[in-house]
């Protein structure tokens, strides 16, 4: 055994290149003498030989013509390294590892966040939103009868009776209301006529508006027969027409509306009420929590595994159906260890299971697809794919019912009609006692919609025409799609629009589209 010249590490006999430095031990013969004479003497060679051609890192050439790879031990202990690592990793306990996994989760988020695409939406905004019936009567005398469902306030807590009740968990939160109806008017022909709110007092069917082109205006309240209106408080209209006439009226409704979330994240704008007292992963109860939020009412009413048919072939919600059951197991399986029986962990991930799934159908049929079809199909618009998220929550039984009206965009310049859901969660009972909540009330319920990435999220853009009361029969959500009956020589043409200039001071944020972590 020798030394190297140069770093005098210990050599072998016989060696060629010294391992530690790697440099080649040129002119050196079998002993380890001759080297260190040569080197006292200042004659041995301290270059490397050139290849004759390109060789890859860490390779070359020794004085025999063998090559040698002086990288090959340096890459074997970095790989050590890493073993290393990743044994000590695996033996960390699992809580360490939990750490480890959150914390390289909230870096990944943060930098799926920064590129995710988004939708833009006012914190607030008052403006007034037309819907427009253009009619033409094409042939002899005809007519047209239409129901124009009144809106209503619409507010987040428990609060008067003629609001929709809705609560974030915390009775001693105020109530915050989401929609603010100023003001009503029926437009006739260009004639506004104005319309009490909440149709109060009721004008009855004896006691008829009559404009000067002979049409009829009238708003009575919920009861039996063609007089009356039959899903919830209305302005009827009835237009009689001549063979050629041509007619048109809006419904115009002033409204102030806000934006409210019921999800409780970093990734809510500061700006937008509820984050506080919203739901999320960690403060969500069970499937089994749901019957004892609300007297178990809203679990009683929206959680029908198959339910409305009419006019169809199918059940526009089908929890029983093969495709949903199969896709729910799917949406289950994929949830983190723990989280399995978490009904928001559930309802997310069938949120963005959606998202990721069913793209948006422009030219969806007349008559919306169930939601097993819309699975199926792997497309639909707001109608089906609410009919979707509906049939894979009740898999669980989680309430959801629907909500109609319109929507626009952040501009208020586009409008459309619009279905989307409201939904059940109920808050864990260890958060609710330690508010000194009481248990039937630690709940919220909260807006969702699929096709806009809105989660838990009510935007200024949406405008609130009903929401879906309870009905086994499926009569009212029936009557809501087909509001009007005229004669078979009437062309029917409806439209939204912005009919003043928004009050949007509060300015706007966006909604980044990227599925939540639930971990």
């Amino acid at each position: 055994m020798g030394n190297c010249p140069y770093c005098r590490s210990a050599t072998l006999p016989g060696d060629t290149i010294c391992y530690t430095c790697g440099r080649v031990l040129a002119n050196i013969k079998s002993k380890q003498f001759a080297a260190e004479q040569q080197f006292n003497q200042g004659s041995i060679e301290t270059t490397y030989k050139k290849t004759k051609k390109p060789s890859k890192s860490g390779v070359v050439e020794t004085h025999t013509g063998r090559r040698r790879n002086i990288l090959k031990r340096r890459k074997n202990k970095f790989r050590s390294v890493v073993m290393l690592g990743l044994v000590a990793f695996i033996m960390l306990s699992p809580q360490a590892r939990e750490l480890v996994f959150n914390k390289w989760a909230g870096i990944n988020e943060y930098i799926q966040l920064a590129v995710a695409p988004y939708h833009l939406y006012p914190v607030d905004a008052t403006y007034t939103v037309g819907k427009t019936i253009d009619v033409v009567n094409n042939g002899d005398t005809g007519y047209l009868r239409e129901n124009l469902a009144i809106p209503r306030d619409v507010s987040t807590l428990n609060g008067h009776e003629n609001m929709f009740e809705y609560t974030n968990g915390d009775s001693a939160v105020a109530t915050q209301q989401i929609q603010k109806i100023n003001s009503i008017a029926l437009i006739v022909n260009g004639i506004s006529y104005a319309v009490p709110l909440l149709g109060e007092p009721a004008r009855d069917p004896n006691d008829k508006l009559i404009t000067s082109d002979g049409h009829e205006i009238w708003w009575p309240g919920v009861g039996i027969g063609d007089d009356m209106c039959s899903v919830d408080i209305c302005v009827k209209i009835k237009l009689n027409l001549d063979p050629g006439e041509q007619a048109s009226f809006t419904f115009a409704v002033t409204l102030t509306s806000t934006s409210y979330s019921w999800w409780s994240s970093s990734r809510v704008d500061s700006r937008v009420d509820g984050i506080s007292n919203g739901i999320n992963v960690d403060r969500s109860g069970s499937f089994s929590d749901i019957v004892d939020r609300g007297d178990g009412t809203k679990a009683a009413q929206f959680t029908t595994a198959s339910w409305y048919n009419k006019g169809r072939l199918d059940y526009a919600i089908n929890a029983q159906d093969a495709v949903v059951v199969s896709t729910a197991e799917t949406i289950s399986a994929s949830l983190p260890e723990g989280r399995s029986t978490n009904a928001y962990a559930f309802a997310r991930a069938t949120f963005d299971y959606l998202q990721l799934n069913v793209l948006y159908d422009k030219n969806a049929p007349v008559v919306a697809r169930s939601g097993p079809a819309c699975l199926s199909a792997g497309v639909g618009d707001c109608d089906e794919q609410t009919n979707a998220f509906f049939s894979l929550l009740r898999t669980k039984m989680i309430p959801g019912w629907y909500v109609f009206g319109a929507l626009t965009d952040s501009t208020f310049t586009y409008w459309e009609a619009h279905a989307w859901g409201y939904i059940l969660l109920p808050m864990d009972d260890e958060w609710c006692e330690a508010r000194n909540i009481v248990i039937d009330d630690c709940y919220v319920e909260g807006s969702v919609d699929v096709v806009n990435n809105k989660w838990l999220l009510h935007t200024p853009t949406a405008y609130i025409d009903w929401i879906e009361i309870a009905d086994a029969s499926g009569n009212l959500i029936n009557s809501y799609y087909k509001p009007g009956v005229y004669s078979n020589n009437i062309d029917r043409q409806r439209s939204f629009s912005t009919l003043d200039t928004p009050d949007t001071n509060g300015g706007t944020y966006q909604v980044k589209k990227l599925p939540e972590n639930l971990r």
